[in-house]
């Protein structure tokens, strides 16, 4: 083979990878479509606040008045955030918020990929309607999680999972609020304030406002009993 010809097939070779790395499936519809048409951080507009964890903007379990606020930071498509959840999230709600302790909050740092912004962009829409449906979601989107390498929380995937398992909400208004990006902003503000706060991965855990070194449960649960402990022996 001629060094010309090899040249060419080399060059078809590096444009027949980058069209596969591109290009994704998806297998619910049958579409293809490519990654770029998928929402990223640069491309979502509009003014945020990273400061502050606007407890009253997020999806939250238990008692408004628990003296224990712990925040999850979490993205849908991580494997970790979803072996914690299995592992732990029953006991948790068990020991800390069914028992009036602590009152959890979900703030989404979507970084995977992009389809984890548009997995987080549906738990917002969903959110917004009614903040038992998102706990539901949440439960559901964990259990048909997909591969962290590949794109799979596409707009078609969302919409049917949530069709298929979600009842009692207004799924017009998700399928629009989710084809028109409309609470986009609210995860990239997410993401910021993630960040601002020294997130760097998930699951990671929030309590009272301190971040923590680690994201174990006997960790979290000895940070929260720590601030309970706290509460229950400084003056009223």
């Amino acid at each position: 083979m001629s060094k010309t010809m090899l040249m060419a097939s080399g060059i078809f070779v590096i444009i027949l990878i980058g069209l596969i790395l591109i290009i994704v499936i998806d297998h619910t519809s049958g579409k293809s479509y490519s990654v770029e048409e998928m929402p990223n951080y640069t491309q979502i507009k509009g003014e945020y606040q990273a400061e502050g964890l606007k407890y009253e903007k997020q999806p939250h379990l238990g008692d408004s008045q628990a003296k224990v606020k712990v925040v999850e930071f979490a993205d849908f498509k991580c494997p970790a955030c979803k072996k914690w959840k299995e592992a732990n999230m029953q006991r948790f709600i068990s020991e800390f918020v069914d028992s009036g302790k602590v009152e959890l909050f979900f703030i989404n740092y979507a970084f995977i990929d992009r389809d984890s912004i548009l997995a987080a962009s549906a738990g917002e829409a969903i959110a917004k309607q009614d903040n038992d449906k998102f706990w539901e979601f949440y439960d559901v989107l964990y259990g048909h999680q997909g591969d962290e390498s590949k794109i799979w929380a596409t707009e078609s995937f969302l919409l049917d999972l949530v069709k298929e398992n979600i009842n009692g909400i207004d799924y017009s208004l998700f399928e629009k609020d989710l084809k028109e990006h409309t609470y986009m902003l609210d995860v990239k503000e997410d993401y910021k304030t993630a960040g601002h706060y020294g997130v760097n991965g998930t699951p990671q855990f929030m309590v009272n406002g301190k971040l923590l070194p680690d994201s174990s449960y006997e960790g979290l649960a000895n940070a929260i009993n720590e601030q309970l402990e706290a509460t229950a022996s400084s003056p009223q």
